[in-house]
């Protein structure tokens, strides 16, 4: 199964339409099995903004999309127009693989939260698909993503979160949320965060960027792809990371030297 992560397009003042509409263009040449669209599609939850992101949206090609809602999204009461332009499936199945949609958002609130209620249908709809690949979808990141600042805005029952999925033996979480691409390793659980995919608002040098996820059997692999750039494997994401760090910390001995 090949699947598309798309996030936080932002559609409002920040949105670079131009650049949704590159990106779009790629994901159909790949002709994807899904599409994921992990939140944030709006910037204010307004009916204009919807409009937008559904008109953008209709121009993929491919068997199936699904939406997650994200907490711009919920704001102005948007939540009552999320489900009118994009139909919510919590579920869907394929031969070998089962996606499960947590919902996070809350009206007006910049945090995210699961409850005990849904952490409870998490664990008991995925009881029922033991033998399939495991893949939970989620706008809110439930571990901290590095290089982004003071967090005040994850999930508050992460911690419930994190056992129910570690328990549930997931293979795959796929967030959005913070705009910047990363990959945590979690046990046998991989937890992969999207860049924004169409916003103004990045964070470093990062360039506007969506997943690309393959599933092959139990194997999965997940690479970043730069709107109108390269591949890049994760792993060379946190490598180029740690070269920054090493670059920095040299240059800042140095400075104390002279």
């Amino acid at each position: 199964m090949l699947l598309v992560q798309i996030s936080d397009i932002h559609c409002g003042p920040m949105f670079r339409k131009e650049t949704l509409k590159a990106a779009i263009k790629e994901i159909n040449e790949m002709s994807p099995d899904i599409v994921l669209v992990t939140g944030d599609l709006t910037e204010n939850g307004l009916i204009s903004e919807f409009k937008t992101a559904a008109r953008e949206l209709k121009r993929l090609k491919t068997k199936k999309v699904l939406y997650v809602s994200g907490n711009h999204d919920y704001r102005s009461t948007g939540y009552l127009l999320f489900k009118e332009f994009f139909p919510f499936s919590q579920v869907t199945e394929t031969d070998d693989t089962v996606i499960l949609i947590l919902s996070s958002a809350r009206p007006d609130r910049d945090d995210g939260e699961v409850g005990h209620r849904q952490n409870l249908w998490l664990e008991k709809t995925l009881e029922k698909h033991k033998d399939k690949v495991k893949i939970v979808a989620i706008h809110h990141h439930i571990i901290p993503v590095p290089d982004t600042g003071a967090d005040q805005i994850t999930i508050v029952d992460a911690g419930d979160v994190l056992r129910s999925i570690v328990k549930s033996k997931v293979n795959l979480v796929l967030c959005g949320h913070r705009h910047r691409p990363w990959r945590w390793r979690m046990e046998n659980m991989l937890v992969v965060h999207a860049g924004s995919t169409s916003c103004e608002k990045l964070r470093g040098f990062f360039c506007n960027s969506y997943n690309v996820v393959n599933v092959k059997g139990k194997k999965i692999e997940a690479k970043l792809k730069i709107v109108n750039g390269e591949f890049v494997d994760f792993r060379e994401i946190v490598k180029r990371r740690e070269i920054l760090q090493a670059a920095d910390i040299s240059q800042y001995s140095d400075s104390l030297a002279r």
